[in-house]
């Protein structure tokens, strides 16, 4: 039924609920009707820009525009239908089904203020109805004294320190994982935050190693990075044993370039707002804010092993920062599953590598043995499940250096 037919057998029309085709989404009527009766209508995308910018509209408090996979070719119109329900103070529920991930952000960043996934689950249109409520009262509330922000949610200046491996299977996820528990161990009694952030979007694994759920609201997050504030980042973390909080990569395989570099630069200004140090494992493919990790961090853990590939990708590396005149000297190079202090073979290896390289090796890892990818496995981190590994040491040596570096610093 359209908005013209309904409009004669109901004073008002609180919603409207518009696709190309709205019979398709019989579920959605089915939860429209139980949502509002008979004080909603119906909409194709034809004629919903006339119609939303009608007085018929007027007391409209939001649409529901569905789209599914015939949509994606061309997602201008209802992108013009999200723009005008916005420019009329309207809110917008997107109803996707099937929909890729490159549109569903590409409809979520004209304006969408929610999302509900159909076939919808009991209740979710009810629920992404309740939120969009909430959003008005809070521009509109008056200005009041700040209330007191809970303990976790102080402002903080945090330290950036992302891992990038320079090959792949170098160990770099691994590195991240149990470095940022360590820190939160040894900091948690100073009331100290960590954060470690999976920016691998495509196959992160760091939800993997340290066992914690991937959640659709990791998409929500990024989705909406430019909106997000300190409150919604929390929400959006998944945290590891109680104290360390975990931004997982997305359930579904994402494009590396699904976040800008300008979202990524406010990504990880809140992070360091609400953390005392953000840990961050970067994918070794350089985007386009690769760089802007780059300049925000502290120390830049650079993670190589002897091998002839990590050599090469290190010198393409390293070109490629000095090229661009790039902070390079940031990098802090990390040879993991080093030599043993009696194999002197290795230990030449080891320097004609560095010099060749014109680099130092500040750290160097020594090889944790079968236990390493087993803890990875069963989702732990190494201090959890093999205390006395002779990696988990050395890792534990390097958080202990970087806290008293931190603080130093701040003293």
């Amino acid at each position: 039924m359209s908005v013209e037919e309904e409009t004669e057998q109901s004073d008002v029309i609180r919603a409207c609920a518009i696709a190309r085709d709205i019979e398709e989404f019989d579920l959605l009527i089915e939860d429209m009707e139980t949502e509002l009766g008979p004080e909603w209508g119906g909409l194709n995308f034809e004629n919903a820009p006339g119609i939303l910018a009608s007085d018929l509209a007027e007391n409209l408090d939001f649409v529901a525009i569905a789209v599914d996979k015939q949509d994606e070719e061309d997602l201008s119109d209802v992108a013009k239908v999200i723009r005008i329900a916005k420019d009329q103070n309207i809110s917008v529920i997107l109803v996707p089904h099937d929909l890729n991930t490159v549109a569903l952000h590409q409809l979520m960043r004209s304006g969408a203020d929610d999302f509900a996934p159909y076939p919808l689950p009991e209740g979710a249109l009810h629920d992404a109805v309740e939120r969009t409520k909430a959003v008005p009262a809070k521009i509109a509330a008056p200005a009041v004294a700040a209330a007191p922000q809970p303990a976790d949610l102080k402002v903080r200046d945090g330290v950036v320190l992302p891992v990038y491996g320079l090959a792949g299977g170098v160990g770099a996820s691994t590195f991240a994982a149990n470095l940022a528990w360590e820190l939160q161990k040894l900091l948690e009694k100073e009331s100290k935050k960590v954060c470690i952030l999976d920016f691998d979007f495509q196959y992160g694994a760091i939800s993997t190693y340290l066992d914690v759920p991937r959640s659709e609201a990791t998409f929500e997050f990024l989705s909406d990075v430019l909106n997000a504030d300190p409150e919604s980042m929390k929400q959006a973390m998944s945290p590891y044993k109680g104290s360390l909080d975990v931004l997982p990569s997305p359930p579904d395989s994402l494009p590396l370039e699904f976040v800008s570099a300008e979202e990524i630069k406010h990504l990880l200004e809140t992070a360091t707002k609400l953390y005392d140090f953000v840990i961050i494992d970067v994918p070794q493919a350089l985007v386009s804010w690769s760089e802007t990790v780059l300049k925000h961090s502290h120390l830049y853990f650079g993670i190589v092993e002897l091998d002839m590939r990590s050599a090469q990708n290190t010198l393409r590396f390293l070109r490629t920062l000095k090229a661009e005149d790039l902070p390079y000297e940031k990098v802090q190079f990390v040879l993991n599953r080093a030599p043993k202090f009696t194999d002197m073979n290795g230990k030449t290896r080891v320097k004609r590598m560095a010099e060749s390289l014109e680099i130092e090796f500040r750290f160097q890892l020594p090889d944790g043995g079968k236990v390493v990818p087993n803890s990875c496995d069963e989702g732990e981190a190494l201090a959890e499940l093999a205390q006395k590994n002779p990696l988990r040491k050395e890792i534990l040596k390097i958080a202990k250096t970087i806290s008293e570096l931190a603080s130093n610093e701040s003293d």
